[in-house]
């Protein structure tokens, strides 16, 4: 955790999404994003794209359980600081609250949680539309234009039930908290990036939640995710058995597989450790006893196998002296299924990179 003294006078404040041109929503780079590889409409529609490193940042970490006993009286709450590993590289995402009126016309600060996790992913998914997505090149932007109707249905599909008021407080958190990635070089030095979660966002607020369903509003992505279009780095994955998860572990597990376990096989194994799972997703860091968060692990790798990702999950626990658990090594084994969506993100993968490589 760090002092809020030093920030909290000066929060981030939310930015509106400038004129988006005509030739932002129908590009190059933008159908790369859109055009998945499946065979049917009905398998076409369950997908959606994973973002490499945006993807592997805790950035949803803190319950609102755990929020509501850390606030001070005045409803503060400080900037969260987490270490996590990216592809071996040690790095720390330091998150700023947003400072939103609640029911009662208080303000409170919020860290974005489980509810605006699955909003922001609704929203990736809903850019994945024609003449709903953007990429302005000029710009150097990215992100969705969509109605508070558009945005409640796609999440009642996904049986995540939310009102107008639960949403448009879930959008004014992603674009009011930051999040700052820092990296320190070999020599000492700093280098971080910087931003709010939604880089942008516009809309129109009424009372009369109603009135305001079919109102077009615009969010724009974080950079990282517009840096991904760019660049062709994303995955295809199956969005909507990962919004059915039950819990953000599981979730967060099945999109570390998508974006880690690229050469799934029958006969090839993946090994995840739990304290690598624990530093790197800080979803266990509530629990006051070790054993407790292994169950919860175990609970979320039982889920995944429910939800046809894994076939086999194989534990190991590592003891040291008066066999105190050190760690827990877990050997997994893919379904079919998930086994036939790697090979497809990776053919496609392939291709778009091909496709964008500037000598086509």
């Amino acid at each position: 955790m760090i002092d809020s003294s030093t920030w909290k006078k000066r929060l981030p404040r939310r930015k509106d999404v400038a004129p988006v041109p005509d030739d932002a929503f129908a590009n190059r780079q933008l159908d790369l994003f859109q055009g998945f590889l499946a065979n049917t409409e009905d398998k076409r529609e369950a997908l959606s794209n994973a973002v490499d490193l945006w993807d592997s940042i805790p950035r949803y970490a803190i319950s609102r359980l755990r929020m509501n006993a850390m606030r001070t009286a005045e409803g503060f709450l400080d900037v969260m600081e987490l270490p996590f590993n990216y592809r071996g590289r040690p790095l720390t995402a330091l998150i700023y609250p947003a400072r939103v009126k609640d029911k009662n016309g208080q303000r409170l600060s919020y860290y974005p949680s489980a509810r605006e996790e699955l909003i922001e992913h609704a929203l990736r998914k809903i850019s994945t539309d024609q003449h709903s997505g953007f990429f302005d090149q000029q710009s150097y932007r990215s992100g969705a234009r969509f109605s508070l109707y558009q945005l409640r249905k796609e999440l009642e599909q996904q049986e995540h039930s939310l009102r107008y008021d639960e949403l448009i407080e879930g959008l004014d958190i992603l674009s009011l908290s930051a999040i700052e990635i820092v990296a320190t070089n070999d020599d000492g030095d700093e280098a971080f990036a910087r931003s709010t979660y939604l880089a942008a966002l516009t809309g129109v607020k009424r009372k009369d939640y109603e009135a305001d369903r079919d109102v077009r509003w615009a969010a724009q992505f974080h950079p990282l995710v517009t840096q991904s279009i760019d660049q062709v780095t994303y995955r295809q994955f199956n969005y909507q058995r990962l919004m059915r998860c039950s819990t953000q572990l599981a979730r967060w597990l099945m999109g570390q597989l998508v974006l880690k376990y690229t050469q799934a096989a029958l006969i090839n194994s993946f090994d995840m450790r739990y304290s690598t799972i624990r530093r790197d997703s800080a979803l266990l860091n509530g629990y006051g006893r070790e054993r407790d968060a292994v169950a919860a692990l175990d609970s979320a790798w039982e889920e995944l196998k429910t939800m046809g990702t894994l076939a086999v999950v194989r534990k190991t626990e590592q003891r040291g002296s008066r066999a105190k658990l050190e760690d827990v090594t877990y050997t997994l084994f893919p379904t079919r299924d998930f086994v036939a969506e790697q090979k497809a993100a990776n053919r496609r993968q392939n291709d778009a990179k091909v496709s964008s490589s500037p000598s086509r």
